[in-house]
């Protein structure tokens, strides 16, 4: 029987205070609580459950590339440059630490941000092929 794996359900993050960061994504980013104790915040944001988890002091998802580079281990999807830059705009204006705006050398442009841990994630202004489909009613390669 062959069985595939359909999605992401839940993206579980390190915090250090859970209700302090439930609130900052709660306030900064929109995302919608459904949960809380001292323990855990469970959010909906951005098609996704994401967890966060009351943690040791100095934790974060975050890795170190081979280069030495601390790196994220998440990217979200907009639709477009316009889209892109628009948030870029919001975030600054919500006083949310984001990098600049790049092109590293593939289709759409990027950016970064963190949240209070210093959890860094990506935004990249291209949208899935699948996801445009089922949402939009276009594929494309």
């Amino acid at each position: 029987m062959n069985v595939d794996i359909l999605r992401v359900g839940t993206i579980y993050l390190p915090v250090a205070n859970v209700e302090l960061s439930a609130k900052w994504y709660v306030s900064k980013l929109g995302a919608v609580l459904t949960y809380q104790d001292e323990n855990k915040a469970i959010l909906n944001y951005a098609n996704q459950s994401i967890f966060l988890v009351a943690s040791q002091e100095n934790q974060s998802s975050n890795f170190i590339d081979i280069n030495g580079e601390e790196r994220f281990s998440i990217t979200f999807e907009v639709n477009g440059i316009d889209a892109l830059e628009a948030l870029h705009k919001d975030f600054i204006a919500k006083e949310i630490k984001v990098g600049e705006i790049e092109d590293r050398g593939h289709p759409g442009r990027n950016f970064v941000f963190q949240d209070l841990d210093g959890n860094k994630f990506d935004i990249w202004s291209e949208l899935s092929p699948i996801f445009k489909e089922k949402y939009f009613g276009t594929y494309e390669l």
